[in-house]
């Protein structure tokens, strides 16, 4: 019966046992390749023998080398295919001409003719190194002409190398050529690299288990649904004995903190940039900035902007958050600029009859952008000078992209267009069956969140002009419903709705992870905090602001009451989760 080997190194399923000795090279009754003993005591499939090659590979990596071979030796297996193991130990020995010789076996195992001339580049790149540091500059200069010059490959490194004759000593040689060193570590990493250019069939690519096992962990955290964290999960701080899962409590689900500042409806809210600051837009003509504390997860008051007749509907921060730009119902003439810091206002008007309900900043701070349903759309400078006009055009909302020369805008005809104010040019990007209440755009400059009237919240690739996802639950009709990024990654869609609740979404998923309940009217804006991920605020028609936060920020009710009043008296901690 012949004798069988798997293209992995190892022995075909239905192999005898003589087979198999004689397969590893040895004549009836002589030991294995190993050392240890005969051939396998089990048959293996294919799957099964690459897990053994796995295994096998880790245990040599942690140094338990006489459990690997027995591993190999019972299981009939190989790490390597022979020329490659040989090869391997002629690198690792810097024998320099045998693992030339080496490289001639291996060449007919090699993908591509031209890998035998790189991994050859590879070789003699190190050989001339470890000439250099030991001072054998006549040998590394015939390295250098005799062997990698004629390869006539990556001559701008032979150039390189070249230079590396005029180091003065072993430290400076190191420094100049970020290499490690003569020795087993700079042969290891000489290793890995020759390594890329064999097929895994041949010699297993370096710390395969590791890798499989780091995939897996990456595949369980975008699997996560409540994963809110910029930190990557290592393999060192996870068990692999359960499937990684982050718990709900950490997340921003349990109302924290409810605050009655206002006396009307609350029409709008956003965050800073720098995740500081929270602005709160209302019905009652105020515009409020809050203090954000990322520690206990609440709000403070920090001052009250007034002055916006018509009420404030609509906030935009600059990209500094030093000032903010608020607009109006569909009434308003006006939108009103602060400076933040020093409660300068200026107001931004063309005429009487201007509807200016939208607004955003240039992502420079120098410029913004103000537009209406009734075809006004100015591009202005901070001293409320109208720079640019473009006329005829009905906009809903506005957000200008990071290139600092493209506005989106959605319009009355259900679309949302592309203009451009230093070329003055226009394009659609993307078209809706139903109005366009409000968007958004990810920090990303890609993705367009969109609250469509009737339809609830829509997810575009602004890139490809694709839609991507329609998200469930929500209830949307034809009020103005603002929803949001969020989370450390952006991987969460936050959106308030018609029914009182905040829904969530994980981005790679239609159906809602959570739906927060409290509000007692409709929500009308959410938003989430871009720099502390743990933090959601929201806000109500019910004339509330509502902080959610982890379980863990969720203030303990105290012995006499069960709720404790703000500075300024008019702001309540709620103790209960919702």
């Amino acid at each position: 019966m012949q004798a069988a080997t798997a293209s992995n190194g190892c022995i075909q399923n239905g192999a005898t046992s003589e087979d198999v000795t004689a397969e590893n090279g040895h004549a009836d009754g002589e030991v294995a390749s190993n050392g240890i003993g005969p051939g396998p005591t089990v048959l293996l499939d294919q799957t099964n023998q690459d897990i053994v090659r796995l295994i096998g590979q880790y245990l040599k990596s942690e140094g338990l080398n006489r459990t690997a071979d027995s591993l190999m030796a019972e299981s009939g297996c190989r790490l390597d295919h022979p020329a490659a193991a040989k090869f391997r130990q002629h690198v690792m020995d810097g024998d320099w001409s045998k693992a030339d010789h080496d490289l001639q076996e291996l060449k007919a195992l090699l993908g591509e003719a031209n890998n035998l001339v790189e991994m050859k580049f590879l070789l003699l790149e190190q050989k001339y190194l470890e000439y250099l540091e030991d001072g054998r500059v006549l040998d590394a200069l015939h390295v250098l002409r005799n062997e990698l010059t004629p390869l006539q490959h990556n001559t701008a490194r032979v150039h390189q190398l070249s230079s590396y004759m005029m180091c003065s000593s072993t430290q400076e040689l190191r420094a100049s050529t970020n290499w490690e060193g003569k020795g087993t570590k700079s042969r290891s990493i000489l290793m890995d690299k020759l390594q890329a250019f064999l097929p895994a069939s041949v010699m297993l690519p370096p710390c395969r288990l590791r890798a499989l096992l780091n995939q897996a962990l990456e595949f369980q955290t975008l699997q996560c649904r409540h994963h809110n964290t910029t930190q990557d999960v290592a393999l060192s701080s996870t068990s692999l004995l359960v499937d990684h899962c982050c718990p709900e409590d950490s997340f921003p689900t349990h109302t924290v903190q409810i605050l009655n500042d206002h006396c009307d409806e609350v029409w709008f809210c956003q965050f800073s940039p720098d995740g500081s600051k929270l602005a709160t837009g209302s019905k009652d003509t105020n515009v409020i900035i809050w203090d954000v504390h990322p520690d206990t997860c609440t709000l403070t008051p920090r001052k009250t902007l007034e002055g916006h007749s018509y009420g404030a509907a609509y906030i935009s921060w600059s990209s500094d958050s030093t000032h903010l730009i608020a607009c109006g119902p569909e009434e308003s003439p006006e939108v009103w600029l602060w400076n933040v810091e020093t409660e300068k206002c200026m107001k931004v008007s063309q005429s009487p009859e201007d509807v200016l309900t939208c607004c955003a900043w240039n992502k420079d701070n120098n410029k913004f952008v103000v537009g209406g349903i009734r075809g006004h759309f100015y591009q202005c400078d901070m001293e409320g000078n109208i720079l640019d006009t473009w006329e005829g055009v009905r906009v809903n909302c506005l957000w200008c992209r990071n290139d600092g020369k493209t506005v989106l805008a959605s319009d009355t005809h259900h679309r949302i267009r592309s203009y451009n104010f230093d070329e003055l040019t226009d394009r659609t990007l993307l078209q809706e069956e139903h109005p366009i209440m409000s968007f958004t755009v990810d920090k990303n400059d890609r993705l367009a969140l969109l609250n469509v009237a009737t339809q609830g919240v829509h997810l575009w690739d602004l890139n490809t002009r694709c839609l991507m996802r329609r998200f469930q639950g929500v209830t949307q009709g034809h009020f103005t419903i603002h929803s949001t990024f969020g989370g450390a990654n952006q991987d969460f869609i936050a959106s308030g709705s018609e029914d009182n609740r905040v829904f969530i979404w994980h981005i790679r998923n239609e159906d809602p992870i959570a739906k927060l309940s409290g509000h007692t009217r409709t929500v009308n804006c959410v938003a989430w905090n871009p720099v502390h991920s743990h933090m959601l605020v929201s806000v109500s028609d019910d004339y509330t602001v509502r902080v959610w936060g982890p379980k863990d920020k969720v203030p303990k009710p105290s012995v006499s009451s069960s709720s404790s009043e703000s500075s300024n008296n008019s702001s309540t901690w709620n103790d209960m989760v919702s």
